[in-house]
């Protein structure tokens, strides 16, 4: 049958940390150790990729890198990439187990999904030994996918490369790409679904490219929360998603509308102008 099968999260600020606070506090403090100040925007950029990857593209963003050549007379290397990363593992491993909450409204979604015969696979940027942290702590508070892929079990071909879907596929035995769904809070996301053939979906609330924490969400006057929502959106349009929803809860619904364009014959993609 011409239906989704299985829907990709990927973990955080999307499905646990709202606002994905772990690792982004963790990239500006070693990078100031290192000399070099950069901003939550800079930390953000790459989010969602490999962290070692994710270092690697902040120090080639051009104001980043001139810092960096300013205070060493040189353009990095990948020994500086290396010894950044050797500091930021440990760093994050030791924080990483106080931002494993479920996004208010993800375990009910799931629970939704589930009911409705989908199976449920997830893709990250973390390691997998950063990822058994996250996902014992997030089992204990009600949330756990049916099976987790990260760049490790890829050669650490991570986002946006599309090999963690396709591990997640062969895991479920989810027939056909064009019958799979990836969620996810960041470009890099939308990449990774993109090059996978899946439909890419961008959540907005609790992203990442949000960028906001629950209780700065909360605080924003209505019109601030919808503009926060619409300038998210247009972000992952314009990366290539083919929908966005603002939070989980309206992902059954969504599926129920791709189920309908399949049953057209249409296939990711189809959306995008």
């Amino acid at each position: 049958m011409n239906k989704i099968e299985g829907v990709i999260l990927d973990w955080a600020g999307t499905a646990v940390d709202f606002g994905c606070f772990a690792p982004v506090n963790v990239f500006v403090d070693i990078f100031k150790k290192a000399g070099i100040e950069v901003t939550m925007e800079e930390a953000r950029g790459p989010m969602g990729m490999l962290k070692i990857d994710h270092i690697r593209a902040m120090l080639s963003m051009p104001r980043v890198s001139a810092l960096w050549e300013e205070a060493y007379g040189r353009a990095f290397n990948e020994e500086d990439v290396n010894r950044l990363y050797a500091e930021f593992e440990p760093a994050l491993m030791v924080s990483l187990s106080e931002y494993t909450n479920p996004i208010p409204g993800v375990i009910d979604t799931v629970d939704v999904l589930r009911a409705q015969g989908l199976k449920i696979g997830s893709t990250t940027g973390y390691t997998s030994s950063m990822m058994e942290v996250v996902v014992t702590g997030a089992r204990e508070k009600g949330y756990g996918p049916d099976h987790v892929v990260t760049p490790d079990d890829t050669g650490s071909y991570g986002r946006p490369y599309p090999y963690m879907i396709y591990r997640n596929m062969e895991h479920l035995k989810l027939s056909a790409a064009w019958k799979v769904v990836k969620v996810g809070d960041t470009t890099s996301d939308i990449k990774e679904g993109v090059q996978a053939g899946v439909w890419s979906v961008g959540v907005a609330v609790g992203s990442s490219e949000m960028g906001l924490g629950e209780e700065a969400y909360h605080g924003l006057a209505d019109s601030e929360k919808e503009a926060a929502i619409e300038k998210t959106q247009k972000v992952f349009m314009r990366h290539g998603a083919d929908f966005t929803i603002r939070t989980l809860a309206e992902l059954p619904a969504l599926i129920e509308r791709i189920n309908g364009l399949l049953a057209e014959g249409k296939r990711p993609g189809c959306m995008i102008p």
